[in-house]
């Protein structure tokens, strides 16, 4: 049952005929309030379509609302706490990118969904944990520089016969790098029949000591097709929140409950009411690095189509 200041938003948000997005890391009070929930693929897709609202309540981090900003630039998108960034993304500024391409001027530039604005703009494609290697595959190119998260760049790797060159050679997410195989190795000793899922975010030994390697997105999946009644879930703890409610009859174990993103968790009730009042804090892309991102994230969205 929704609370008194949950209600209150969903009134507001009909009056201001705006749209609630959630990353599937949003806590469970946030989900429960939202039109649609997704990872950074099914978020950007759901981007892409909106049509008839006027204001755009993004509750992930910062370069999620870019994309949906570069994908809507006639609407108004706002960030309930403008101070939530996603640090892997401030990893690769679009100065090393240019430096990059220097080096390996022959190389496609694939860059994960999870960077800003200016590093879009320097892409060929961009791609996500769903699908890098889909789009990987789709090039002509034998050299792929890839970037900002060294493990999606690892894992794309071990599936191509591509030349892959990460950028930066230290890119990662803080959270993700908090898993061990030990943790894994323990969890599976003690619920023997767990399928584990783990993100490729997470580091190689944490990715081989998984039985399936997933998006956020191809966790859902998986769980919904699968006739296992335990599963050992390892990304950001907020993810088992979601699978949880879409699948009360399994057992659902976070590989580690502390993976927390502190940068996510820094949205509220309290926020997402404010921001729909004041309709803050907006988010924009200047309009020359909004035209070549677009053209990385709709070559995305094609290959994913």
């Amino acid at each position: 049952m929704l609370n008194k200041l949950q209600k209150e938003i969903l009134e507001i948000k009909e009056e201001k005929n705006a749209i609630i997005l959630s990353h599937n890391y949003q806590p469970g009070e946030i989900q429960e309030i939202a039109d649609f929930i997704g990872d950074s693929l099914e978020l950007c897709i759901k981007a892409s379509q909106i049509k008839d609202k006027d204001l755009v309540v993004f509750c992930g981090v910062d370069f999620m609302a870019e994309t949906a900003f570069i994908l809507n630039p006639d609407k108004k998108i706002v960030i309930p706490d403008a101070g939530a960034e996603c640090p892997m993304a401030h990893m690769l500024p679009a100065e090393k990118i240019k430096n990059a391409k220097e080096v390996y001027p022959d190389a496609a530039v694939v860059l994960y969904v999870n960077t800003l604005a200016e590093a879009k703009a320097e892409a060929d494609v961009l791609c996500t944990s769903a699908n890098a290697l889909k789009v990987v595959e789709s090039l002509d190119e034998d050299t792929i520089l890839f970037g900002p998260d060294y493990n999606l760049a690892w894992y794309v790797s071990q599936h191509t016969n591509k030349e892959i060159i990460p950028i930066p050679e230290n890119g990662h997410c803080y959270v993700h790098k908090m898993f061990n195989p030990a943790d894994i190795l323990f969890l599976k000793q003690k619920y023997p029949d767990a399928e584990v899922l783990v993100h490729p975010e997470c580091d190689p030994e944490v990715q081989e000591a998984g039985d399936h390697v997933l998006s956020t997105g191809g966790m859902l999946k998986t769980i919904h097709g699968s006739s296992s009644e335990t599963f050992i879930i390892g990304t950001e703890i907020d993810m088992t929140t979601r699978i949880k409610s879409e699948n009360p009859d399994k057992n659902v174990i976070p590989a580690f409950e502390e993976a927390i993103c502190e940068n996510m968790k820094l949205h509220t009730l309290e926020k997402i009411k404010n921001s729909l009042l004041k309709e803050e804090f907006i988010v924009k892309v200047p309009e020359d690095v909004a035209a070549k991102a677009l053209n990385a994230v709709e070559r995305m969205l094609e290959i994913s189509s």
